[in-house]
């Protein structure tokens, strides 16, 4: 089966890693991904049934997730749209402005959703070069009540046609007399919509999505973890959670490495969480593709990531000579 994956690119996404990291948590019965982002670890996930979680800090993040768990179609029909600079611009600045109470409503209303902000975000997310899309601090911004133009054009390049990637494992049956673009969206987000049917999506601090409660109370759990990295921080969406987090969850995995329910798998450069190693920790290494970075440091990042695996992982495997051996993604 071809993957299933997020219709919006997404700084920082792990697909080309989700592999290695299946291979390391092997069967469980319970999965939490604490900063979903893409959700591209779930999304990567082999068959099998078990109690699932994603969380995200980012309230449009979480709002799209639980938007196109909900209605699907209404999603696509706000994301069906082509590339308009003044479009762009005006969609941009009412998402910032809805923006500062979305994750209040998430969190306070398990039912609430906005499916035109979910649409609105992801068509521009597919449309937007660079980071600081949503963010409030790329070049269009909202300050106060005046908004501050500091834009360049949007992405005219391949990637700069709306929701256009490879569809994946859908039929050949039409909406009527619909474009075809509009029955491509439409069927995408009913696809995400049949895979997150049971999945349970949070909107808030990842903290609360690895208490004992949402984990190991439901058997064997796989933790993902993918904080923003303390290097390179740019290269991940805008999650308004600055630098600073990927030590305390480095501290987490510390204290929780050892609990035989759990399997922990963190993401960071090189190095980064090496303490962990005499925890009992072990490594394994991937290669991500260079995406968007424009920098010699930004694609220098993408070259040393690294996954820290907790000691009841699945061992991995070894080469005739018992080193370990890299897995460069596809």
């Amino acid at each position: 089966m071809d993957e299933l994956k997020a219709p919006f690119p997404y700084f920082g996404g792990k697909s080309k890693a989700a592999e290695q990291v299946w291979a390391a948590f092997g069967e469980v019965a319970n999965y939490v991904e604490p900063f979903a982002g893409s959700a591209a670890m779930l999304l990567a996930a082999p068959d099998g049934k078990r109690i699932e979680t994603i969380n995200d800090f980012d309230g449009m993040v979480a709002n799209f997730w639980r938007a196109i768990a909900h209605d699907p179609d209404a999603v696509a029909d706000a994301a069906d749209w082509p590339c308009n600079e003044v479009d762009l611009f005006s969609r941009h600045s009412w998402l910032v402005r809805t923006q500062g109470n979305l994750s209040e409503k998430l969190n306070a209303d398990p039912d609430f959703y906005d499916a035109k902000a979910a649409g609105w975000w992801c068509w521009g997310a597919c449309n937007w070069i660079g980071s600081g899309w949503c963010s409030g601090n790329g070049p269009w911004i909202h300050d106060g009540e005046k908004i501050v133009d500091r834009r360049q054009l949007p992405h005219l390049g391949n990637a700069g046609r709306g929701i256009n990637r490879k569809l994946p494992h859908l039929g050949d049956a039409g909406r009527g007399d619909e474009h075809p673009r509009t029955t491509f969206i439409h069927e995408w987000m009913q696809a995400l919509h049949e895979r997150l049917r049971d999945v349970r999506v949070t909107c808030g601090d990842w903290g609360r999505v690895v208490k004992d409660s949402v984990t190991t109370r439901h058997g064997l759990t796989a933790v993902f973890l993918d904080p923003p990295y303390e290097k390179g921080a740019m290269d991940y969406g805008a999650g308004g959670m600055g630098l600073g987090i990927a030590k305390d969850v480095q501290a987490w995995c510390a204290a929780n490495g050892n609990d035989r329910k759990l399997r922990i798998v963190l993401c960071g450069h090189a190095g980064e969480h090496d303490a962990l190693l005499a925890h009992g920790w072990h490594l394994r290494t991937w290669k991500a593709g260079v995406g968007y970075a424009k920098t010699a440091e930004a694609k220098a990042n993408y070259a040393s990531e690294t996954l820290w695996c907790s000691p009841h992982c699945v061992p991995q495997k070894t080469d005739a000579t018992n080193d370990l051996f890299m897995v460069e993604a596809a």
